[in-house]
């Protein structure tokens, strides 16, 4: 027998609409649908901010921009998120959960030529997976699955609370360094490319 469908609370999680309930699972325990069906989504955003961050470090490797340390930073970042992507697929996968493939959207970062226009991207996008992640952490308390909400909490909140600390210092530093929006840019986007150490140990 199906789990019953549960009503939505009103959320902005992205949702899989489309979503095919693991209600059948012998492994399923305490896993309400609701939180299955956001994990679903959630695990699907992190993989286009994957996607979105190996793009903005494929720019940086074109020779009219050429900055190698920025382009190793996001590359880094882009495995790192896809990590965290696979590492809630395979959570999904231990509660008897289920992912359903959807199409990737496009990264959106075409018009990007310089490196504040760059963080700027990673910034916002790190502080929409934040509200995401605890909007879901929320939800799993709010339906009974605490250790859903655990899992959150420590595997995917406490590790972005430094990455936007630093981006955040990185973008001031960015600006003193008279680095641009355009490609109008010069040394500001070399001294940012320098910080070797900071970019690629973060």
């Amino acid at each position: 027998m199906s789990e019953p469908r549960v009503k939505r609370i009103k959320t902005c999680l992205p949702l899989c609409k489309t979503h095919i309930s693991s209600a059948g699972s012998l492994a399923r325990q305490n896993f309400p649908t609701v939180v299955e069906e956001s994990l679903c989504g959630v695990s699907t955003l992190l993989m286009e901010v994957s996607y979105r961050l190996e793009a903005l470090a494929k720019i940086f490797e074109q020779s009219d921009l050429a900055l190698p340390r920025v382009s190793a930073y996001f590359h880094q970042e882009s495995l790192k998120e896809l990590d965290r992507a696979e590492a809630m697929l395979q959570y999904m996968s231990q509660r008897g959960g289920k992912y359903c493939s959807k199409n990737i959207q496009r990264p959106g970062t075409e018009e990007v030529c310089a490196v504040l226009p760059a963080l700027e991207i990673m910034l916002n996008q790190w502080k929409e997976e934040m509200s995401v992640m605890l909007e879901l952490n929320q939800l799993a308390h709010e339906y009974g699955d605490p250790h859903t909400a655990s899992v959150i909490k420590s595997q995917f909140i406490q590790p972005l609370v430094p990455k936007v600390k630093l981006i955040g210092d990185l973008l001031t530093s960015a600006r003193r360094v008279g680095c641009t929006g355009d490609s109008t840019g010069g040394f500001g986007e070399y001294l940012i490319d320098q910080l070797q150490e900071t970019l690629t140990t973060a």
